[in-house]
């Protein structure tokens, strides 16, 4: 098991987690755009997204929430707001901006919480439910704050892809493979899942009511 080096988890983890934190941001402010929110409005939301679903992780973990050890995560939704601020027209025409950003958040906060739940002792199993909280809780406060049916909820593929990504790492870490590359290849799994969903229309069942 290549977690008795914490030092290479160490630096994954605080990668993950800063460039998760500045796509989450770009994420939520984007949307907030779209609805017509304030500066401070887009602010709230972006930072909201990036920090959500890795605040409950910690606090369920019994640990300070990590945004807490750094003014970096404030700077980086700030970035991301200055960002979309200035580049807000160029962003718009690209197609599946939102989309992209999302995803990206997604994926790299499903594997930092991954990562520092077996880090803190966990079995595998509970550390594949708080990589999907990790990823996908962050988007439901954002979805909640724009006053929308979170996207968790909806018919598309998105916790999923965080559950898939989880039991791939699993895997990857139980036949000693490196966590870096068990880390690329986990994120890159996770983006095509949620792509191809969205793009070939791909969903689970849905629930049959009375009508």
């Amino acid at each position: 098991m290549l977690y008795e080096d914490p030092n290479i988890v160490h630096t994954v983890q605080q990668v993950l987690e800063v460039v998760g934190t500045f796509a989450f941001a770009i994420s939520g402010i984007r949307m907030a755009a779209n609805k017509h929110f304030d500066w401070f409005g887009g602010f709230v939301c972006g930072f909201a997204v990036a920090i959500g679903g890795g605040t409950i992780r910690d606090v369920m973990l019994g640990t300070v929430p990590f945004w807490m050890t750094s003014t970096m995560y404030i700077l980086l939704t700030i970035l991301a707001e200055a960002l979309v601020i200035v580049f807000g027209k160029q962003v718009n025409k690209f197609a599946g901006t939102w989309l992209a950003f999302d995803t990206f958040g997604l994926a790299l906060f499903t594997i930092a919480g991954l990562q520092k739940t077996v880090q803190f002792g966990f079995p595998f199993w509970v550390a594949i439910i708080m990589g999907a909280i990790t990823g996908a809780a962050g988007g439901v406060i954002r979805d909640i704050l724009l006053n929308q049916e979170p996207v968790i909820l909806q018919k598309d593929i998105y916790a999923m892809a965080s559950v898939a990504g989880g039991f791939l790492y699993w895997g990857m870490i139980e036949l000693g493979i490196d966590v870096p590359i068990a880390t690329i290849a986990v994120f890159i799994v996770i983006c095509l899942i949620r792509f191809f969903a969205v793009k070939y229309h791909i969903s689970l069942p849905i629930l049959k009511g009375d009508k």
